[in-house]
């Protein structure tokens, strides 16, 4: 039997998060939801199936085949890559059925003979097919229809992953006029990772794990849960409020509650970001502050390509695609979308929606000095952190220039019109 972990329609609701990854390379807690199935299925076959201008990307990073047909030719567990597992999250590889979360289908074991019969060289009809002729399922699952949700779960997981890796302790440097503030058996310091004077780590609400040669410099406030990846620094004088995941390479300055950082991203100064997921190679500007919460404390509505859906949530922030850069004091309204490789400068409060690949200044929308430029920008950004823009990188990137056309134009045609 081999498992394909696979994406569905579904990720273009991930947008802008998922331009340039799989959904299944999305964070949530400690992990990517891809890492979070991989441990499920020890010494089994994995393949990925993605949409297809991700597939050379996806084939540069992975040791498993991507989009290969071969796939279907014998038994496959079908894995949905939106997935959030958590717990013990067990699946039944015996029966033959689509196992569905609402309209969703999470997981499906099919005998070869069904899925030599299904396939047809489309991932989605192939799904359509399961839920059609195999029996259905019902099961609990958490999947992720909408980037806030990543969010939502995230201090729940965190404590969860803290339990589950058994790493407790200091291995790495604490100072000694530093101090953790609550249960000390809350805290774990990787190796080479270092906290500096006067930083409290606290751990009253939660864990703190703290992986290799990531450092936490004088006086930052850290509070539990918290993930703070390799080689991440946390800036002096920081307030790192509960909830928050950090992957590698990150800066992070100011106020930062509830957020998820992809990963080589800068925050570096002051400035508020709560409830928000911020992509990779984010530069946000000195006093760039996001609102997280309504004056009238109604729940949040958060443009979806372009169309406004409400979350249900009190409490939501914004969610900035890869490559995405801003001035200092930019301010983003409650529940905001800001796409792929936008420049953002400060103009009082913001619109909620930026497309993709656009420049907002003097309160207007354009194209900036266009696509060759940000590839460039790119490329520069990117070597800073010691990371190369590869060829199929540059290539996904200019896929969703193209597919982000229409809604970027028709932005910056309103502008001009104002």
């Amino acid at each position: 039997m081999r498992i394909c972990i696979f994406e569905d329609s579904g990720w273009i609701n991930l947008t802008p998060l998922s331009y340039l990854r799989p959904v299944f390379e999305l964070r949530c807690g400690f992990h990517t939801l891809l890492d979070r199935v991989l441990p499920r299925l020890p010494g089994t076959k994995v393949s990925l199936y993605v949409r297809d201008y991700l597939t050379g990307l996806v084939k540069k990073k992975y040791p498993f085949p991507v989009n290969d047909p071969e796939t279907f030719e014998n038994d496959v567990l079908l894995v949905n890559g939106r997935w959030l597992i958590t717990g013990e999250a067990p699946m039944d590889t015996t029966r033959e059925a689509g196992h569905v979360t609402g309209n969703s289908l999470v997981y499906a074991l099919v005998r070869r003979e069904n899925i030599r019969r299904l396939w047809n060289g489309s991932l989605d009809q192939l799904v359509a097919d399961i839920l059609s002729n195999l029996p259905k399922v019902p099961v609990q699952a958490i999947m992720i229809d909408y980037p806030w949700q990543l969010i939502h779960h995230n201090p729940s997981v965190l404590r969860e992953d803290f339990t589950a890796t058994g790493l407790r302790g200091l291995q790495g440097k604490l100072a000694s006029q530093a101090i953790i503030y609550g249960p000390t058996d809350l805290v774990y310091l990787a190796a080479g990772a270092e906290v500096h004077p006067l930083v409290v780590l606290d751990t009253n609400s939660g864990p703190i794990y703290i992986e290799e040669k990531a450092k936490i410099l004088p006086n930052a406030r850290v509070e539990g849960p918290c993930y703070i990846g390799a080689k991440t620094e946390i800036m002096p004088g920081a307030s790192i409020r509960e909830g928050n995941s950090f992957g590698p390479l990150c800066k992070v300055g100011g106020e930062v509650e509830e957020s998820i950082f992809h990963g080589y991203s800068n925050k570096y100064h002051d400035g508020f970001i709560g409830h928000s997921y911020i992509g990779e190679f984010v530069n946000l500007g000195a006093l760039t502050t996001n609102s997280d919460l309504k004056n009238d404390y109604s729940t949040v509505s958060v443009p979806v390509n372009g169309t406004l859906v409400d979350t249900g949530e009190l409490k939501v922030g914004s969610f900035f695609g890869d490559h995405t850069k801003t001035s200092i004091g930019t301010l983003f309204n409650t529940g905001s979308s800001i796409g792929v490789m936008c420049n953002i400068t400060a103009g009082g409060i913001l619109p909620k929606f930026f497309p993709s690949f656009v420049w907002y200044v003097n309160n207007k929308f354009m194209k900036g000095f266009g696509l060759e430029m940000m590839i460039e920008t790119a490329r520069s950004a990117m070597a800073r952190r010691k990371r190369e823009l590869s060829s199929e990188e540059e290539s996904a990137i200019r896929t969703v220039y193209e597919l982000t056309r229409e809604m970027r134009q028709t932005m910056i045609r309103k502008s001009r019109r104002t």
